[in-house]
């Protein structure tokens, strides 16, 4: 059965060769991958090889950027992309679909993952005088759950501005908290944001984030009793509002009144400095009870 049609060749590849002008290669974005994928190890021995493993992967990736969802879709894709594609990469053919499928079912996903994270958080780092802003936040692959088996978790670091810049492995709520370092060593965090949930609140995190530069803005609740009380205690109502917002969907209205201040030493947490509290109201727009949410 053939692929579902995905985007033809010529856009993706008008796209990478943008820097090239008659007939003479500049750096272009087909180069860059080539050269980011080139530190990836290759898990093929070397008898048989007909393709690196960077062209291998450049060429999956344009296949994905194209619409291919399937090992099937991406070596059709790189079927018709033919001599132009072969051209730009500096082959002289093109991997079928088992080459595809073959290179992905051995290749260190892990070791995948870094690369790609090294090379996004360079291409995307921000303006001069901009502060770049990541989540850290755990996520469920689609598709991954079976059965009574659970589903297969991944840490990512998200860029507020562009996207995920890396993920590693996180099969258990207890392992996204050694994975945070992991994820962001490769990171260049001076000045850098860094938000996260509950479970990464830990003193070892905060020292580590400050060790590297970093800002930290993580949430407290209530399974640190001592710290989430001295939190409590401060004298919000004499805070002055910092900001407010209302919105209308899901068949509610939500509106989120945010208070922040300076706090002194003696506060039970390494490094803080300012103390942030989020006032959520929500009331459905048909008859029901409001609630209040305060973090």
């Amino acid at each position: 059965m053939p692929a579902v049609p995905v985007s033809p060749p010529v856009p993706v590849l008008d796209h990478l060769a943008a820097t090239v002008t008659d007939g003479h290669y500049r750096p272009s974005s087909a180069s860059v991958l080539l050269a980011v994928f080139d530190r990836v190890p290759d898990p093929r021995k070397p008898q048989g090889r007909r393709h690196s493993l960077a062209v291998v992967l450049t060429l999956a990736t344009c296949a994905v950027l194209a619409g291919a969802r399937s090992f099937t879709a991406i070596g059709e894709w790189a079927a018709d992309a033919g001599l132009a594609v072969a051209e730009l990469l500096g082959i002289v053919r093109v991997p079928d679909e088992s080459t595809f499928r073959r290179v992905f079912a051995a290749l260190d996903a892990g070791a995948l993952d870094t690369a790609l994270g090294v090379w996004a958080a360079v291409a995307t780092s921000p303006d001069t005088g901009t502060r770049r802003r990541v989540a850290v936040d755990v996520k469920t692959l689609r598709g991954s759950r079976t059965g009574d088996a659970a589903g297969r978790h991944l840490l990512a670091a998200l860029d507020h501005d562009t996207g995920v810049l890396g993920q590693v492995a996180g099969d258990a709520k207890t392992n996204e908290i050694p994975a945070l370092s992991v994820l962001l060593a490769g990171l260049n965090l001076t000045g850098v944001i860094v938000t996260a949930d509950a479970l990464h609140t830990r003193t070892e995190t905060a020292r580590w984030l400050v060790g590297r530069g970093a800002h930290y803005l993580l949430t407290m609740k209530a399974n640190q009793p001592s710290l989430y009380a001295q939190l409590a205690a401060l004298p919000w109502r004499q805070v002055t509002t910092s900001a407010r917002t209302v919105e209308r969907g899901h068949g509610r209205r939500e509106q989120r009144t945010v208070k922040a201040t300076e706090v002194r030493a003696g506060l039970l947490f390494p490094h803080a400095v300012q103390a942030v509290r989020i006032t959520r109201r929500r009331r459905p727009l048909a008859d029901g009870p409001a609630e209040t949410e305060v973090a």
